[in-house]
């Protein structure tokens, strides 16, 4: 018996269960993304007129990344209804990038991930957060189409224009340190802005303007006196004052240069999750005269107090572009390569983090989904640690968890949106009298989350259609099925969760 026979039967037209991961799932992104919530939602998602931090933990499969999903795509729909004040939306989800530079910044070839994470601090997090929003926005700016999802929001680049200078230089300040994108070069793509932006950089350029006019000076005599053979009559006093102006005319440059090199080594040693070039970046600053430079912050201490200047920075640019507030949704700690799904090792990644000062930045929420492991080291922390997080004010929830009815109301709504018909079937109709709704709901406890339940009825329509042909159909799921589909589903749940445990 074929499965698409089976939910055809019932008036659904594609398998609503057949989807486990929130990213790649149609039926989630475009049906129940906007209908379908966690009783706590309303929490965890806030007012975005009023950006604020909450801490969630959950089980892997329990929403996590769904619920960032749905938090992403009503901005969207906020955005559209208050134009002037829209929110700008940072993934932080994608930590390989900086993790794999951050780990080439480390001394020793074979030094271990917990070593390497030990030295992360809160300044790389805040880093690879101005990274993330740079790119995406001087993205939008240059109207580039991005090589991955950093950022959402919509800007507009013709609002570029209600930048003033200082803001300029900011932008270009802040791309000079941050902007990654791949498709262009640095020096290019920076000079686009640049000029995009109509951003002038003369009076940056008197110092090569005096080298280059005594150059030419310089030349034109050396010609003039070849021409009428003057070099019998000159004597050496001359040459001295010659050459002698000449280097004197180059050194306010030289002097520019030595020290703008200077700065950009600064930046690279201290920004450990880019991925610039000292030459490169030191032709970026020279574009800026020293008083448009010294006195600004950038990313070359050990200390998280330019970072806060930066992101304020970036924050007053991004208003004058239309947005109030900025958003950074925090997922999938558990994925980068150097942790592996450790729950130490995401500890020590991600508790830098848990820092009140910057949990609570005014404008600024942080979405941190974070895995249930993570929950039991919460507990055994010190009265320092709760002092320095105030956990108590960031919106924490303990447990993403599930009751048997919610995870009812999950699959109702994913039978309705993948239905043909008005009057949709529910969860109980795919069932015959013998498997009744206490034991559905028992079972669904057991299940926890929404990705095992998926994968529960997913392979209970499989092995109930590989039990009956196309000449004698059954339309209902039987007790018998059910009972023995569901002891091998735990079984092999039970061995693959242990077998994480034990990696």
């Amino acid at each position: 018996m074929k499965i698409q026979d089976f939910f055809e039967h019932h008036g659904i037209s594609r398998n609503p269960f057949a989807e486990e991961d929130a990213k790649s799932d149609k039926v989630f992104k475009d049906h129940c993304i906007i209908n379908t919530y966690h009783p706590i939602w309303d929490k965890v998602y806030g007012d975005p007129s009023e950006p604020t931090t909450s801490v969630v933990f959950g089980e892997k499969g329990s929403g996590k990344t769904a619920i960032c999903l749905q938090i992403a795509r009503h901005v969207d729909s906020y955005n559209q209804e208050h134009p002037e004040e829209r929110v700008f939306v940072i993934y932080y989800d994608d930590f390989n990038p900086f993790l794999d530079r951050f780990r080439d910044q480390i001394p020793g070839r074979n030094i271990t991930a917990d070593k390497v994470l030990q030295q992360w601090k809160l300044w790389d997090h805040m880093d690879a957060i101005l990274t993330a929003g740079v790119t995406g926005l001087v993205d939008d700016l240059m109207e580039t189409p991005p090589t991955r999802v950093r950022t959402s929001g919509e800007v507009q680049p013709q609002l570029s224009c209600r930048l003033d200078r200082h803001q300029m230089r900011d932008l270009l300040l802040l791309a000079a340190c941050y902007d990654e994108s791949t498709q262009q070069t640095f020096l290019g793509r920076w000079n686009q802005l640049r000029k995009s932006l109509g951003f002038s950089t003369l009076k940056a350029q008197w110092q090569r303007i005096l080298g280059t006019a005594y150059s030419v000076i310089t030349l034109a005599i050396l010609i003039t006196m070849a021409v009428r053979d003057l070099d019998t009559v000159t004597g050496s006093g001359f040459w001295f004052i010659l050459l002698g102006s000449l280097a004197a005319s180059w050194s306010p440059w030289c002097f520019k240069a030595a020290q703008n090199l200077f700065r950009s080594h600064g930046i690279l040693q201290k920004m450990r999750v880019g991925n610039r070039e000292a030459g490169s970046l030191r032709k970026v600053l020279m574009q800026f005269t020293n008083d448009e430079i010294d006195s600004q912050p950038l990313p070359n201490k050990s200390s998280t107090d330019d970072r806060y200047e930066l992101l304020i920075k970036f924050q007053s640019i991004l208003k004058t572009l239309g947005f109030s507030g900025i958003l950074v949704l925090v997922d999938r700690v558990d994925e980068p390569h150097l942790i592996n799904g450790s729950a130490d090792l995401m500890k020590d990644l991600l508790w830098p983090m848990l820092d009140n000062k910057f949990l609570k930045q005014p404008g600024i929420g942080i979405k941190l989904m974070l895995p249930i492991e993570l929950a039991r080291f919460i507990e055994k922390e010190d009265r320092q640690f709760y002092q320095r997080a105030r956990l108590d004010k960031q919106n924490m929830i303990k447990s993403f968890g599930w009751t048997s009815e919610s995870l009812v109301d999950v699959a109702n709504a994913r039978l309705k949106a993948c239905s043909d018909r008005d009057n949709a079937a529910t969860l109980n109709e795919l069932f015959d009298e013998s498997v009744s709704q206490r034991r559905i709901l028992d079972a669904l406890k057991m299940l926890r989350v929404p990705r095992h339940l998926f994968k529960f009825l997913y392979q209970l329509s499989v092995d109930h259609c590989n039990s009956y042909t196309d000449q004698t159909p059954e339309f209902t799921v039987d007790s018998k099925t059910f009972e023995t589909t569901f002891a091998v589903f735990l079984r092999d749940q039970d061995a693959f969760d242990h077998g994480l445990s034990a990696g």
